[in-house]
């Protein structure tokens, strides 16, 4: 794996997990 490979999975993770936390707490946001 590319560092390029590393961010992009970081990045991808990251707003999935800010999307379902949206979705589960829409309250909070």
């Amino acid at each position: 794996m590319t560092v390029e490979d590393i961010i992009g999975l970081t990045v991808a993770v990251f707003l999935l997990g800010h999307l379902i936390l949206a979705l589960l707490a829409p309250e909070r946001f």
